[in-house]
């Protein structure tokens, strides 16, 4: 059952009794029994709200302090980098997660085999 749904049928039932007939009993319960029934449905409401409201508090620290493991982080890897035993071609730079100066890129790109280069033409 969708819990959205449930708790429109609790608020209509509820409201519906309420408003129409309220000193009537139903299937031997007053209207106070029928409510007393329901309010469990009510009291996890509350405390799903209050759990999903620490979660997204929690998120929020979550947030702040990857912010701050980040920043010391980059303070380490620029401290290996500055080292003049591990540098930016050390091993260590490597395990990090970094690619070392000797192997990066040199930034030449070349052709590949499908693109043939075609012949200039006099205009």
């Amino acid at each position: 059952m969708n819990p959205r749904k449930v708790l429109e049928r609790i608020v209509t039932v509820t409201t519906a009794w309420t408003n129409l007939r309220p000193d009537k009993s139903f299937s031997g319960r007053s209207l106070e029994q029928f409510k007393a029934k329901v309010q469990a449905s009510h009291d996890v409401r509350a405390v799903i709200a209050n759990l999903e409201s620490q979660l997204e508090a929690a998120y929020t620290r979550l947030a702040t302090v990857d912010r701050a493991s980040m920043d010391e982080i980059r303070v380490v890897v620029l401290g290996v980098r500055a080292d003049s035993e591990e540098g930016e071609d050390g091993e260590l730079y490597s395990a990090l997660g970094y690619v070392r100066r000797s192997q990066r890129s040199s930034g030449l790109t070349r052709r590949r085999d499908g693109e043939a280069q075609r012949p200039k033409t006099a205009e």
